[in-house]
């Protein structure tokens, strides 16, 4: 019998009495063959979620089934690649279609007529199983892609190809199971983007993703295989947050999923990656980087799908021993999509309309960062970092408190920094991060236990500032004592010449670790030079006019990142300059006491 459709209701599709799908299989919907996966099985109704656009289906229209799940095709060409959210290349597709993508086009994910330069990497007679290499290419100057044997397989292999140019549809070995069954491997090879690819074993997390942020390096750290989130509202900075992590962060790929956000900001990744000179390498930065894009005009199914194919990718690349951030921006829109396909399936809602099971759904996203062990023995990570796109910045609404259990480094973006153009805007007071303990062996090993004990005390300074503030605010700040006076002056440097960044200033976009160290100093250091000026009598006005507080905010522009030796001529001026307003002040002191003896 044929199946055809029942009803259509936006992208959700019925098919009644059949029992020819199985639950997640990938279909095809009517004439135009429509990418769709089934979402619900009943013994009268099977329901089915299409990833294009429906206008037009009519009842009556075939749907045929493939008999897989919705899968991605990993292989070489992924890189510099850019792919709507069921992983269509969506410049081939441009070619094709032009600026808007038709229904029903099929489009390989990787390009099937491109040869790549392949060396084999095993023998005939090798044992091999899931996850072992079988062939290496170039796929870009910076990145080599190591084909692997899929985590299903294993035997012996039989026979071998030779070395040279190969296609990704190209039989590079054959490997003989115990069964005695025969598998042609090839350079590429699919997978369900729902689920998890398997790991030998999860690795403690004990490495930071260097940002060059100074906010996050050093308060707020994110760890390699670790999970943060990005929440704020509308205007505050997190896309432009995320573009900055994904430029600077150490990871060596980076999977940027534009989940239901403006066109236009994609069209802003696009054009500055392909500008931007990989620190690393000097290279391009898109030769290491994906993009995944579902704008807000493309259907909403799709959005949902485009975390799921972001997040296989990254363990895909993760799975040949790279260490992967991907940026999903915005999960928020994601959410959406689950709502309205719920609301559509006629699901008991949950609060604001979300689904029940949205917090499981979540959770099983986040919990696929980690630091692992890979099937062939190499050591890899998949880190996320989810932009949360709370409306009216209130941050008790589900999406955002449901990602709070989830993740460990919460960058709270606040709206009165941004406005105020303070650069990244992440509010120090509602901000965390619980990878501390985790990472603080890396920093003593590296750094010393320096920078563990400034990092404490900047801490402390911002949340004196903070509870000194609410009294100001009521009474003024003329009736503190000078003690407090210099604590507000100290902690408004650590804000503006420490926390702040400018991304156009070519010290400042970007600061190595051993340079946030170094400001850290200087700056406690001149608050323990200033506590004991003010405890000699010298008032905090006359510490100010020396201009002392000023000087430090701006070193972060006139230090280069690779001179820190010129720290130390800092500190001299700055000793200097506090020796000088002691010795004036005890000259003051003593003069009339000199006089009255007379």
């Amino acid at each position: 019998m044929n199946d055809t459709i029942y009803s259509v209701n936006g992208p959700v599709v019925t098919v009644r009495h059949t029992d020819s799908f199985s639950m997640s299989e990938m279909v095809y919907v009517g004439r135009a063959g429509l990418i769709g996966e089934v979402i619900r099985v009943g013994a009268d109704v099977t329901t089915i979620q299409v990833y294009e656009e429906t206008t037009g289906l009519k009842v009556g229209e075939p749907v045929t089934g493939t008999g897989s799940p919705l899968s991605a095709t990993l292989g070489p060409g992924i890189m510099q690649n850019i792919f709507d959210g069921i992983q269509r290349p969506l410049g081939e597709i441009a070619g094709r279609e032009g600026a808007f993508i038709g229904a029903g086009v099929h489009v390989d994910s990787l390009d099937g007529a491109k040869t790549w330069d392949v060396t084999l990497c095993v023998k005939p007679g090798q044992q091999v199983s899931g996850g072992d290499v079988i062939a290496t290419c170039p796929e870009t100057s910076v990145i080599t892609h190591k084909s692997m044997v899929p985590p299903d397989v294993a035997g012996v292999v039989s026979w071998v190809a030779e070395n040279g140019p190969h296609t990704v549809a190209d039989v590079l070995c054959k490997v003989r199971g115990d069964d005695g069954g025969e598998r042609e491997l090839t350079l590429a090879q699919r997978w369900p983007i729902r689920t998890p690819r398997p790991v030998k074993s999860r690795q403690p997390i004990g490495r930071p993703l260097i940002t060059g942020q100074r906010v996050i390096d050093t308060l707020f750290p994110i760890a390699k295989g670790g999970a943060a989130a990005i929440p704020g509202g509308f205007g505050t900075g997190k896309t432009m947050t995320q573009h900055q992590l994904a430029k600077w962060c150490d990871a060596d790929i980076i999977i940027y999923v534009g989940c239901g956000e403006r066109g236009n900001e994609m069209t802003q990744v696009l054009q500055e990656f392909s500008e931007l000179e990989d620190p690393k390498s000097g290279k391009p930065m898109t030769e290491r980087t994906v993009l995944i894009a579902n704008t807000s005009n493309m259907p909403v199914a799709a959005r949902e799908a485009s975390i799921y194919t972001g997040i296989t990718l990254a363990e895909y690349y993760r799975d040949m021993g790279y260490d992967v951030a991907m940026m999903a921006d915005s999960t928020s829109r994601w959410a959406e999509a689950l709502r309205e396909i719920s609301g559509r399936l006629e699901e008991m809602p949950a609060e604001e309309g979300f689904p029940a099971y949205l917090p499981s759904r979540l959770a099983a996203f986040y919990e696929r960062a980690g630091c692992v062990q890979t099937l062939g023995g190499a050591e890899g990570s998949v880190s996320i970092i989810g932009a949360v796109s709370p409306q009216g910045s209130d941050f008790s609404e589900p999406v955002t408190q449901n990602t709070k259990r989830f993740v460990r480094c919460f960058l709270a973006l606040d709206k009165s920094l941004a406005y105020a153009r303070h650069y990244p805007a992440i509010n120090w007071t509602q901000s965390y991060s619980e990878y501390y303990e985790d990472l603080d062996p890396y920093y003593n090993e590296h750094l010393g236990p320096d920078f563990v004990q400034l990092r404490g005390r900047l801490l402390g300074l911002l949340a004196e500032e903070s509870h000194l503030m609410e009294i100001v605010k009521l009474i003024g700040s003329d009736v503190l004592p000078d003690s407090q006076k210099l604590t507000l002056e100290v902690a408004r440097v650590v804000r503006v010449g420490f926390l702040q960044q400018n991304a156009f200033h070519k010290n400042d976009t970007y600061v190595p670790l051993d340079k946030q160290l170094h400001m850290m100093q200087v700056i406690l250091h001149l608050y323990d030079a200033t506590r004991r000026l003010v405890d000699e009598g010298v008032p905090v006005s006359e510490i100010t006019a020396a201009g002392l507080f000023d000087k430090l905010v701006k070193m972060k522009y006139e230090i280069p990142n690779d001179q820190p030796a010129q720290f130390a001529a800092y500190t001299e001026a700055l000793d200097k300059a506090c020796d000088g307003l002691l010795a004036k002040r005890r000259e003051g002191a003593g003069a009339p006491a000199h006089a009255e003896g007379k």
